[in-house]
């Protein structure tokens, strides 16, 4: 793999990314890895992976992962930076059929109110749909003007607040005060407003709704969790589903991470497609994993990004038409 197409993909991950080769020596880190650890990218090249991951064990480890065929995973590890301070993080180590070694690091999210806001592969994301999203505004204003049907307008006018959501959420992604807007959210409003934005979709498909309406409003932000929801959705109907389902329900005593909540509200969204491959179950939330020769696989590594940031978890289950990703959210304070 050269330096060029390492760069194009791994740069605006979350993920924090290494390639290494056959002596366990760094051929290049991305710039969330390069900060996780507070190093230099560039004066990284070249130095053994134990100057920069003081795990007591880790060059033996890696020096197996070389070895075997499947990923080597590590789960919930302390891992030192060079500022001399330390986090919790989920490290995968795979090897590589070119004999090199691709380590992952993923930082464990913190307590929701000491959470860093902002992340690499949310700032990529905010960039990316920065420019598009102003032309199909434009675009929507033109025919909501020019249309005389009434559906029709009120069809661009679905697309022009849509893009004005996401404008204003990259805008805040985009800045230094990223943070989520944080506030009440009724999951129930914004599963209807994930609804209208999927039938008005060419290939729209049956939905169906199955809420519990006693369930009081969480904590969070609106725009973010419908971004997570839409990518639930969009990435059943593009792996072959027909038919969505939305359910909510409240679940007791959850562990959510390193903790656990007396209360959380679980939102299922249930579809008929072919499941989930076996070859993806153990890697489905990482980026770049897809199961589509076009997907780009960022749709569901920042739906559980999202997830973390709110203190939650995304999990699934799934067989042959039936695969149920369920989103938990904690409500009330958590406990030990």
């Amino acid at each position: 793999m050269n330096e060029t197409v390492s760069r194009k993909w791994a740069e605006p991950l979350a993920t924090g990314v290494a390639l290494v080769d056959g002596q366990l020596r760094l051929l290049w880190v991305n710039p969330a890895l390069a900060e996780l650890l507070a190093i230099g990218p560039r004066s990284a090249v070249g130095q053994s992976l134990a100057v920069l991951l003081h795990h007591p064990d880790w060059m033996a480890l890696a020096a197996r992962a070389l070895q075997e065929p499947s990923p080597l995973q590590l789960r919930g590890i302390e891992v030192p930076s060079l500022r001399g301070d330390a986090g919790r993080m989920d490290v995968s180590m795979q090897s590589l059929p070119s004999g090199e070694l691709l380590v992952e690091v993923h930082a464990l999210a913190p307590p929701v109110a000491t959470q860093t806001p902002l992340s690499a592969t949310l700032r990529g994301f905010a960039h990316e749909v920065k420019n598009p999203l102003a032309g199909l505004r434009g675009a929507a204003q033109l025919l909501q003007r020019r249309v005389d049907d009434d559906q029709l307008r009120a069809l661009a006018g679905l697309v022009i607040a849509e893009a004005d959501r996401l404008g204003a959420l990259a805008n805040r992604l985009l800045r230094h005060d990223g943070a989520a807007q944080l506030g009440p959210v009724n999951i129930h409003e914004q599963l209807e407003r994930l609804g209208d934005l999927l039938l008005a979709e060419p290939l729209a498909p049956t939905l169906r709704h199955d809420y519990d309406p006693s369930l009081p409003d969480v904590y969070g932000d609106a725009d973010r969790l419908l971004q997570l929801l839409l990518n639930l959705a969009r990435n059943a109907i593009e792996a072959g589903a027909h038919s969505l389902s939305f359910r909510t329900r409240a679940e007791a005593a959850v562990r959510l991470g390193e903790r656990v909540v007396r209360m959380a509200l679980r939102v299922d969204v249930i579809d008929d497609g072919p499941g989930v491959p076996a070859s993806l179950r153990d890697t489905l939330f990482e980026p770049l994993v897809s199961g589509r020769p076009d997907g780009s696989g960022l749709g569901l590594a920042l739906a559980r990004e999202i997830a973390r940031e709110h203190g939650g978890e995304l999990r699934y289950v799934s067989r042959a038409g039936e695969t149920v990703f369920s989103l938990y959210l904690p409500m009330g304070h958590a406990h030990d």
